[in-house]
């Protein structure tokens, strides 16, 4: 990583309104941005991604079912022709409540008022071999290392003459029962019984596992117990082995060890088993609850850090409603970025803030390509109505008119015919020695 530079983020337009900056362009500090465009404020957004990323999609973009282009939205355009909103590409490092200053690699910013937005990262909970070894899937690059690596495995097999040696290449294993595991396994078997058959004859894909592991006793835990039924029988009936109440121990990248079962071997274990903040620097150790989420008051102001504020992933917002914090989805930092935005206004109105009240719109997983799940506040349902539900939804909540007629035209192209046409191994050229040496240098 470059040095954090000690002079001022160059080319920052001057402005006598209140100065918001706001790091991370997911869905909370991508919403609070938006909605204080056109107001009284001068916005500074910092990410280090050019692009918001549509996370919900993401293990399409690692089955092959959509481009990387379809789900992620250039930052830039989204504020074309905005007068009060600046995006930089930057990386945060730390940030000085004293003085109101944070620091980037592209040099520092002073503001009236932060706001840390960074989301989640993979949690591995301290095991790095499992780290070093398996794939996770929190971003667009990731989801697409994915993709290349499943084809690669399959263009490796059929050069290998042994039954018995190809199995770990086409194994997969998926760790963690919740909304992304579900669905990575769904697609994979999708792809496995309809789509990888037709590509490679020469393989038999019944010698091909998808493992789904859960150390918890069920899948989709925050679900209702007829959507957890529904998933795993969904899954149980397109051949995807279910394993639950069960521990992964440990994966050297050829074979994942586990509690009390037997060892499988695999070359790929995706690793969709638990989340953890993002930090910068700046805040005292109190302020950080065990988990690594930082504790907000009602308003989501950072608890003993005046005009410093967190939402989504990374703030833990204690009510009676939800004493060990709101879940980690999309819509809680949604709901806090439009809350957030709206008590900007009142502070510069000098009027009376509102507390964050979060309301809670359903949760929703789909299973393959035809099947959901879908818990709403007054109905839940399964099946394929529950997959156009599902499809429906992500539908409206990507951005841009361009993107969702994009995927629109996959989805039904993908539907009708079940033949995703990007399954296609595109590498990085090498880097040659002296570029290397040279990087080497920068860094």
């Amino acid at each position: 990583m470059s040095e954090f530079h000690s002079h001022a983020l160059p080319n920052i337009p001057k402005s006598d309104f209140p100065k918001v900056v706001i790091v991370g362009a997911g869905f909370g500090g991508l919403k609070l941005a938006m909605k204080l465009m056109k107001k009284e404020f001068q916005v500074i957004l910092l990410d280090k991604h050019n692009y918001h990323q549509f996370q919900p999609l993401f293990y399409q973009v690692a089955t092959a079912g959509l481009e990387p282009s379809a789900i992620s939205f250039p930052l830039r355009k989204i504020f074309h022709g905005s007068k009060n909103v600046t995006y930089r590409m930057a990386e945060v490092d730390h940030f000085d409540p004293k003085i109101k200053r944070i620091y980037t690699d592209m040099g520092y910013l002073d503001y009236s008022y932060l706001v840390m937005a960074m989301g989640a990262d993979t949690n591995y909970f301290g095991n790095m071999t499992i780290e070093e070894n398996s794939s996770p899937m929190k971003t667009v690059s990731e989801a697409l290392y994915i993709r290349n690596k499943i084809i690669s495995n399959y263009e490796r097999a059929i050069n290998i003459e042994k039954v018995e040696d190809r199995k770990s290449l086409m194994n997969v294993v998926i760790v963690g029962g919740g909304p992304t595991g579900v669905e990575l396994a769904g697609a994979m078997a999708d792809l496995r019984n309809s789509v990888l058959p037709k590509d490679y004859p020469e393989l038999n894909f019944q010698n091909m596992k998808i493992v789904l592991i859960e150390a918890g006793p069920e899948l989709l835990s925050s679900m209702s117990t007829k959507a957890k039924q529904s998933a795993l029988r969904y899954l149980q009936d397109l051949g995807v082995e279910v394993m639950l109440k069960t521990l992964v121990k440990n994966y050297d990248g050829h074979e994942v060890i586990l509690a009390d079962k037997e060892p499988i071997q695999t070359e790929t274990l995706l690793w969709a088993a638990g989340i953890k903040p993002n930090r910068i620097g700046g805040l005292e150790d109190n302020m950080y609850a065990p988990n690594g989420r930082i504790f907000v008051d009602d308003f989501s102001e950072i608890k003993g850090c005046p005009g410093v504020y967190a939402l989504g992933d990374i703030s833990l917002m204690v009510q009676e409603k939800y004493p060990k914090g709101h879940p980690q989805v999309a819509q809680v930092a949604i709901q806090q970025a439009v809350k957030l935005a709206q008590n900007f206004q009142k502070i510069a109105e000098g009027k009376v803030q509102k507390a964050f009240r979060y309301k809670d719109l359903g949760s929703m997983a789909t299973v393959g390509r035809k099947l959901a799940v879908v818990d709403l506040p007054f109905i839940k349902f399964q099946g394929v109505l529950a997959w156009f539900t599902w499809l429906f939804v992500h539908l409206m909540a990507i951005l841009g008119v361009k993107n969702k007629v994009f995927i629109f035209l996959d989805w039904s192209w993908n539907y009708l015919s079940f033949d995703p046409s990007l399954r296609l191994l595109i590498k990085p050229k090498a880097v040659r020695p002296s570029e290397r040496k040279q990087l080497t240098e920068e860094r």
